[in-house]
């Protein structure tokens, strides 16, 4: 079971580096759009705005910042990658089936237990109810014994 769980430990570590994943790409996505110029890249498409100068990077530091959000991308996927590797391997189906049937029987063995404890108990309930109210109707004479 502690080995389960340090599975979950893993699964859950995945999940929150994916959700790092994306919000670091969501972040760059309006870094890029926000803070970049537009830049005519054909000669039949003009350009038809332009940005106010303290709206957008300069070129060398629109560049390096690109660069840096590239490196933390790669980084995390890197992260992602080695918490994939870490998972086990999937265990057979077949072997997950028994285990599943072998839970299954204990599960009903307990249900078993559990139902004869209470019939164990109601017995054991009536029983007393009995010798109580055996016991209050003949208050002055001898007791029988409840059988």
């Amino acid at each position: 079971m502690l080995q389960e769980l340090s599975h979950m430990d893993r699964i859950t570590q995945l999940q929150d580096e994916i959700q790092r994943l994306l919000t670091i790409m969501s972040s760059t996505i309006a870094y890029l759009t926000a803070r970049s110029t537009f830049l005519q890249v054909s000669e039949q498409i003009p350009i038809t705005k332009s940005r106010n100068p303290d709206k957008y990077d300069p070129p060398e530091l629109f560049e390096a910042n690109k660069n840096e959000l590239v490196q933390d991308l790669i980084v995390k996927a890197k992260q992602i990658e080695y918490l994939i590797q870490s998972l086990p391997v999937p265990e057979p189906e077949q072997q997950q089936a028994n285990r599943l049937q072998a839970l299954e029987q204990q599960m009903q063995d307990a249900n078993e237990e559990y139902i004869q404890a209470v019939d164990r108990a109601k017995n054991l309930h009536r029983k007393i109810s009995e010798f109580l109210r055996t016991m209050l109707d003949n208050a002055d004479g001898p007791v029988e014994p409840v059988r």
